[in-house]
């Protein structure tokens, strides 16, 4: 279950996920040097509209997708605050693939498998990328790039995994159908 656990803060200290019983969660790996990086402004918006009604954005940077997220800790978390005004938690640094990948995201990858990218120009470019990497990218859970993003409802359940190139807009009908 969700609840079971246990993540850093970009300060150090311990976050246990079942503080945030009752929440709606969004759980993203995000990375500072990215196409994707503006998608912190319309996270931070979704954020202050939905955050009183009882959402939560967790924010997982990391650094396995072409080096994105050079910064430390610190530098993440100052890069964030400057350019997007962000206030949702920041965790450390993290794997989100891989061996030393975080237990959270094995368990957030058994619970919704990657499903495609999606039609559309940004769509196909990442299906291009991807497939010179691995050409059978479709065909594991792993996560494909940054921002992807799962979506927990308030029993945590995790109802939902929204790619990069997934609209926010459908993100957001996904918060409010929870909330």
């Amino acid at each position: 279950m969700i609840y079971d656990y246990t993540l850093k803060a970009n300060n150090g200290s311990d976050v246990a996920l079942s503080d945030y019983k009752g929440k709606v969660l969004i759980f993203v790996n995000t990375a500072t040097r990215c196409g994707f990086t503006p998608q912190y402004k319309e996270l931070e918006n979704m954020y202050e509209k939905y955050h009183s009604q009882g959402l939560e954005i967790i924010d997982i940077p990391c650094n396995q997708f072409m080096e994105q997220a050079p910064e430390d800790d610190a530098g993440i978390q100052r890069f964030c605050s400057l350019n997007y005004k962000t206030k949702f938690p920041r965790m450390k640094k993290a794997d989100v693939n891989g061996e030393n990948e975080l237990p959270l995201y094995t368990f957030l990858k058994s619970q919704q498998r990657f499903k495609g990218f999606g039609n559309g120009l940004k769509a196909t470019a990442m299906s291009l990328l991807l497939r010179k990497r691995d050409w059978h990218y479709k065909e594991n859970s792993d996560i494909k790039w940054n921002f992807t993003k799962f979506l927990v409802d308030r029993q945590g359940n995790v109802i939902g995994r929204f790619e990069p190139t997934d609209s926010m807009k459908d993100l957001e009908a996904g918060v409010q159908n929870c909330l």
